[in-house]
């Protein structure tokens, strides 16, 4: 039996939503900014999969997940169909001149005997903390997409 451990972090980002959007709807550049992340692959035969690695600290992961719902400019939600257990969702939200605001949402799953004993490691404050500076670096990364010659 399993247990699902979720996380939900935020970020303002002075950037347009459009522009916010059009960089993390392009999945295979999530390593840039998201630290544990070390590829992302969209799958050929079908745009709404894509091959995952986790790494961090000489612990491996790898899944597939898929794309549930992609609305533009509000919310990209995905779930694992093999591999790490795991599902979530962005949300984008359009604050106008003051650019966006970017939720994200991360569920995973951990055999529950493991999820008691990680919880009360701090395992929970870790990812979360990981989270909120993987979503800082998105932050710049966007500012600093905003301000390059295209």
């Amino acid at each position: 039996m399993s247990d699902w451990l979720e996380h939900t972090v935020q970020v303002e980002v002075e950037v347009p939503i459009d522009d916010v959007w059009g960089l993390w709807s392009d999945l295979e550049q999530m390593p840039k900014w998201m630290q544990w992340i070390e590829s992302v692959t969209i799958l050929e035969d079908n745009p709404d999969l894509s091959r995952w690695k986790l790494a961090t600290g000489g612990l491996e992961f790898s899944w597939k997940s898929r794309i549930e719902k992609k609305i533009q400019n509000q919310i990209i939600q995905w779930e694992s169909v093999d591999g790490l257990p795991n599902r979530g969702a962005i949300r984008f939200y359009d604050r106008g001149e003051q650019g966006s605001v970017v939720k994200m949402t991360v569920a995973y799953a951990i055999p529950g005997f493991l999820g008691q004993l990680m919880d009360n490691l701090f395992l929970g404050r870790i990812v979360e903390s990981s989270l909120k500076a993987d979503l800082a670096r998105f932050r710049e990364y966007a500012l600093k997409a905003q301000n390059s010659p295209r």
